[in-house]
């Protein structure tokens, strides 16, 4: 960038660089303290000292394994489920002769389970090597020995070293910013992949490095930094410079940390500070709080319940068998003589004289046989299916947002059945339900009102105080239309939606206070963060801002005259109208000191010197700050402004109140000393005293007016609550807006409603406002406690009575501001709140602050027991987010946080709709019935080998061939249940938003409850009894040969395993609500894999295959019996099952049985058609096709 002309800055003219000029006495005191201890030398890498620091380099992992730990700690993840370390002491305790089968057919499926979940693990974590590859071997100039910048890789870099970095270039490692391609040093920012926000943050470089900006000049630089240890906040920084015998206070102003990205910058120069894992980033990057579905939970609870059976039914088969040998003995002569007694060849332990062991030996021999109770592949099947469920949210169609380019995202998979389970929405106001694209569209200057045109709160506002029937919403283009009616020919310009010919087009300074409009406007013109970016092809001038707000203050001053032009660190420059003279001038306002928002002060200031030499603070916030700070000279409008205020919140807008004040130069000298001592202290205190001082000249205001900006509510917000209420869930707004814009908001989007009735809890009093006037905060305290219990009892109050007064109780709606909130977070009153809050049928917090809002989370989840989802999208929503059982972020203008910290993400509000209703009830319904499933088939596995037990005297042989068993879970009826758990439906997605209250089948655990848990056990159990006594009884006393030879072990057992394996395909065949060809090809498929394994197995050596030696082609095959037996056991296996389905959809139907009935019966062809299975092109092609049918008809 060229440099001509390069003029000296002041920078101690600004508290950012003035306060580095201070002398240094005791404020330091915390630098080389514990904490504070890091020493940088900075373009001395090889320094003697700097390497005995042994600081981390700059390699960054973000692995969960390496290659040495990743066997014995994967093994570790998969050995901490209990199923899992039972099938392993199987496996291990199956190479005794205790054993009932070999182990290598008990250790084969372990180790395809446990290989698979391996396997998963090193592709994701092989996932994260490759990124972290990339990153790592990213370029990168750093200054060299020959005093030039040669190539190197980010993980070669060393603390001390000088780098250079690029425009759109990510920044290698925490840097200290010496110098940029600015002639000020000064460089701009982006910092999403850090805090999530899209907005530009401007960076100082000190002075006294500013000039270090060529190579030459880096050769004689060498620099002593002391700073604090490496730590996770983003958003400070304490440090000193030593720097050619001076010291020098670092602020975050100087540092550009790791993964932001430089922007409208050609090269910036810096110092590597931190490296690698010390960087701020990688300090910030830890795993949110684990969360477990509740249906997983439950699950592991049934798996102790299968143990438990298990361990019953071999304690009562060792026992008949002790009881069975102690009988065998009679006479010298022993009954079971087949037992051969004696360990070497036995099959179990079998001694006459010692029953009592051979009893405890077949009850270890029992709990190996009976395992198969247990599901050894329900949990890699369920992490399998719950994978792909998020790959088909991922890709939904109807819920990606073209506008902006992003799809719905499932960031965990371990959730997905929650999203069908959701009781309670706590959602964020501002960006969530609105746009947070912010409008400027009235303003109140000098006690006039200015602006036209009806928002869509002011629509539903007027409609309620009219009595117009609402429809549940306000049609968004009707809004539109109304607000720009008023002056249709205007360019539509983003961020200013304002129409007044009063103010607009110089019209101003034809009023009667022009000055104070004048005043006003130059005001929002100045008091900002706001860079301007221009165009180079069009000239035209754009912002990047902080916030929506600041930058459509900005835009609002431009187009009534006031346009920012230019800024540097100690200038702002404005094309001002002059509204003496009519004419546009350039004047340039001095930029003194800078005092920014917080959240505690709720206002932001500046003080500048305007070109009359003359001193002013120029002031904007809320109104609760800013009228409490005015003169008694300078409220002159006050009456009118605070009626406007009320106005425009009513109507759902957005208010700040601007005011300014003159300073005078002794009184600023004598304060700005004060100001920068405290901006140079290093303690803890420092930010507290900053406030401080900034509130003792933030005082003797004089009022100016007030801005109304309108964050509009996003495209089908009113109809999607309208849904979710519809299904049965309840949603509780937690904003920091006013009482009445969030009230108003509510009715504009159907979350209050005309007939409802409205609790007020506020602390808004004459009594609490005259205690609080004197100042006594023991009586103040004991008077909110007071007026918030009698509040809240008087609503609980309310309540009962409209509940005892008629059959349908009025609904009621809660509405609380953030005073009164605290207190009703208190131990004392926490119950009697919530009691009151969960019979409303909607909540409005106001005023709420980021901590508040994760404790009401809290609250409702811990009281309720029930399943929570908190929305948002931005950083104060954080703590909502994760507190809640599922967290969902809102992708939009205020960054990336709340995505980042969110399990699953939208772009749009009204995406909610489809994510529960259709994708949640889906995913519910799946996981209910392929967990259910999975025991269902494995109970009927079990059983059948207890009751061949029983049958046979408990004497320890199995039913099966060794191989049948192992096979059994891994691919005879593991497939199905897979493609249930990620096909089936059991209405189509049309039909779960027509019919919202299916939802509430998972509201109410209907699919998941111990009824219907224990049924499908029952059912199990009952399948088993039927298989094995139809089978033996139908078989046993029969001639199966042709040569009249009765049916042997082997013949009985494949028969009997057949009619399994048919049993329990079927059963999932009958439970499927919607086939694919998918699940027609795994349902047949198994079936046909195991008469595929039959034939090959049988023919391998008899020394491999033991009993499966060509038993089907020689003996089963051929035998009538085998099929007709396979064929009746089925049918009356299935019987049970397919009859009480049939008399609970005839008498006692569930609602998607219902739903199910009237999409049957209908002939509309909307309805029968448009299932919402079929993609969107399938769909408009039918569609065309049968136009043309029609028109040929006609």
């Amino acid at each position: 960038m060229p440099r001509e002309g390069k003029r000296t800055i002041l920078f101690s003219k600004l508290y950012s660089f003035a306060c580095w000029r201070v002398k240094f006495e005791d404020v330091h005191a915390d630098i080389g303290t514990r904490g504070y201890s890091r020493v940088v030398y900075c373009n001395e890498p090889d320094n003697s000292e700097a390497m005995q620091l042994r600081y981390r380099g700059n390699y960054v992992s973000t692995t969960k394994y390496s290659a040495a730990n990743f066997i014995p700690k994967s093994l570790f993840e998969q050995f901490r489920r209990v199923a899992n370390i039972y099938f392993l002491v199987v496996a291990c305790v199956s190479f005794s002769p205790l054993a009932p089968f070999k182990a290598v057919s008990v250790l084969v499926p372990l180790l395809v389970v446990i290989g698979a979940t391996m396997v998963k693990e090193a592709i994701e974590d092989w996932r994260r090597r490759k990124q972290d590859v990339e990153a790592n071997n990213r370029k990168v100039k750093v200054y060299g020995r020959n005093n030039t910048f040669i190539e190197t890789r980010w993980k070669k870099l060393r603390v001390g070293d000088i780098v250079k970095v690029h425009k759109n270039e990510y920044f290698p490692a925490d840097l200290f910013l010496l110098s940029s391609s600015y002639e000020d040093g000064v460089c701009y920012v982006e910092t999403m992949n850090l805090d999530g926000e899209t907005n530009l943050k401007l960076k100082r470089a000190l002075e006294v490095t500013s000039l270090l900006n060529d190579e030459n000049s880096l050769e004689r630089f060498r620099a002593m930094m002391k700073c604090e240890d490496p730590n996770e906040n983003l958003y400070s920084f304490v440090g000193t410079l030593d720097y050619n015998g001076g010291k020098y206070p670092l602020s975050l102003q100087q540092m550009l940390l790791r993964d932001s990205k430089l922007k409208n910058t050609e090269h910036v120069y810096g110092v590597v500070v931190f490296t690698g894992h010390d960087t701020k980033v990688m300090q910030n990057a830890t795993d949110p709080p684990s969360k477990r579905s509740k249906i997983e939970m439950k699950m592991d609870k049934i798996i102790f319940i299968l143990f438990s059976i298990l361990f019953v039914i071999a304690l009562a088969g060792s026992f008949f068998f002790g009881v069975y040998t102690k009988k065998d003995d009679s006479g010298g002569k022993i009954t079971r003589w087949y037992l051969r007694p004696g360990p070497k060849d036995s099959v179990v332990y079998y001694d006459p004289k010692r029953p009592a062991l051979a009893a405890l030996l077949h009850f270890l021999t029992a709990l190996m046989l009976y395992g198969y109770l247990i599901p050894i592949s329900l949990y890699v099947s369920i992490e399998m299916v719950k994978v792909l469920q998020s790959i088909f949210i991922n890709r939904d169609q109807d819920m990606y947002y073209e506008e902006t380019d992003r799809p719905a995202r499932a960031r965990t998979s371990n959730l997905n059945e929650e999203l069908g389970q959701i009781d309670m929405i706590l959602s964020d106001k501002t960006g969530t339900l609105t746009c947070n694209s912010m409008e400027f569209i009235k303003c109140s200057i000098a006690g006039t009102g200015y602006g036209h045109g009806m928002t869509e709160v002011e629509m539903a506002l007027a409609n309620r105080r009219e009595g117009v029937p609402e429809n549940g919403h306000i049609a968004s283009d009707v809004a539109e239309r109304s607000i720009g009616d008023a002056d249709g020919s205007r360019k539509l310009i983003k961020g200013f939606n304002f129409s007044d010919e009063r103010i607009m087009n110089g019209h101003w300074v034809n009023e009667p206070h022009s000055d104070t409009i004048q005043k006003f406007l130059r005001v929002l013109a100045i008091c900002h963060t706001a860079l301007p970016v221009v165009n180079k092809q069009t000239g035209e001038i754009s912002y990047e801002a902080e916030s929506p707000d600041e930058a459509a203050f900005v835009i609002a001053a431009r187009e009534l005259g006031f346009e920012f032009f230019e800024r540097t660190q100690t200038s702002i420059s404005l094309h001002e109208l002059d509204y003496k003279t009519g004419e546009k001038v350039d004047r340039e306002y001095e930029l003194l000191q800078i005092l920014e928002f917080n959240s505690s002060r709720k206002r932001m200031s500046v003080i500048v010197r305007s070109p009359e030499n003359r001193l002013f603070l120029l002031c904007k916030g809320a109104d609760s700050a800013i009228f409490e700070r005015l003169a008694k000279d300078g409220r002159q409008f006050e009456v009118q402004t605070k009626g406007h205020i009320h106005k425009y919140a009513e109507a759902g807008l957005r208010t700040l109140v601007v005011a300014y004040r003159e300073l005078g130069v002794e009184e600023y000298k004598v304060w700005e000393q004060m100001f920068l001592k405290a901006k140079a202290s290093l303690t803890e205190d420092r930010d507290a005293l900053i406030d401080e001082l900034a509130d003792k000249i933030e005082r003797e205001l004089i009022l100016l007016g007030v801005t109304a900006v309108e964050d509009k509510l996003q495209k089908g917000v009113p109809e999607c609550i309208s849904k979710l209420a519809l299904a049965g869930i309840k949603i509780w707004v937690l904003t920091g807006d006013k009482m009445e814009t969030a009230v108003n908001i509510g009715y504009a989007c159907s979350l209050l409603r005309q007939d409802m009735k409205r609790i007020v809890i506020s602390l808004d009093s004459p009594d609490i406002n005259a205690l609080e006037k004197q100042g006594d905060k023991g009586a103040i305290q004991k008077a909110c406690l007071a007026s918030i219990r009698k509040q809240i009892g008087e609503g609980s109050s309310q309540i009962d009575e409209a509940r005892k007064g008629s059959s349908s109780a009025k609904a009621f709606g809660l509405i609380i501001d953030g005073k009164s909130l605290e207190y009703s977070l208190k131990k004392d009153l926490e119950m009697s709140f919530f009691e009151l809050a969960i019979n409303c049928a909607s909540v409005i917090c106001c005023r709420s602050t980021p901590k508040q809002k994760a404790l009401v989370t809290r609250l409702v989840k811990n009281k309720t027991g029930k399943i929570t989802l908190a929305i948002g999208d931005g950083a104060n929503d954080v703590g909502m987010l994760q507190e809640a059982d599922i967290g969902v972020g809102i992708s939009g203008v205020e960054g990336m946080q709340a995505v980042m910290a969110s399990d699953f993400s939208i772009a749009q509000f009204r995406f909610l709709e489809r994510l529960l209703l259709v994708h949640g009830h889906w995913c519910y319904r799946r996981i209910s019935m392929m967990i259910c499933y999975f025991f269902y088939k494995n109970i009927t596995f079990g059983f059948t080998l207890f009751w061949f037990e029983a049958h046979n005297s408990f004497s320890g042989l199995p039913a099966y061939n060794d191989w049948y068993m192992s096979c059994y879970n891994v691919f005879f009826t593991s497939l199905p249940v897979i493609a249930l758990g990620v096909f089936d439906q059991d209405v189509s997605a049309r039909l779960c938003l027509k019919y919202p209250s299916l939802y509430l089948e998972g509201v109410e655990n209907i699919l998941f409850s111990w009824i219907r848990i224990i049924g499908w056990m029952f059912n199990g159990l009952l399948s088993s009894i039927i298989i094995f006594f139809f089978t033996t009884n139908s078989m046993i006393p029969q001639p199966f040969r042709r040569d009249g030879q009765v049916t042997d072990y082997e013949v009985l057992g494949v028969t009997m395993y057949t009619c399994v394996v048919w049993v329990v395909n079927c059963q999932m065949a009958i439970s499927i609500n919607y086939f694919t060809w998918i699940q027609h090809l795994f349902i047949w498929g198994s079936i046909a894999f195991w008469y595929i394994f039959l034939v090959v197995y049988g023919s391998i050596s008899p020394i491999r295959s033991t009993t499966a030696y060509q038993v089907f082609v020689e003996e089963c095959a051929p035998s009538p019996l085998y099929w007709l037996v396979t064929l009746l056991v089925v049918i009356c296996t299935l019987l049970p099952y397919f009859s009480y389905r049939a008399f609970q959809t005839r008498f006692k139907p569930m609602r998607h049985d219902v739903i199910q009935q009237k999409r049957l019966l209908s002939h509309n062809d909307d309805q029968i058609d448009a299932s919402g299975e079929l993609p969107v092109r399938v769909r408009g092609k039918l569609q065309h096709l049968r136009q043309r049918l029609r028109e040929r008809e006609s």
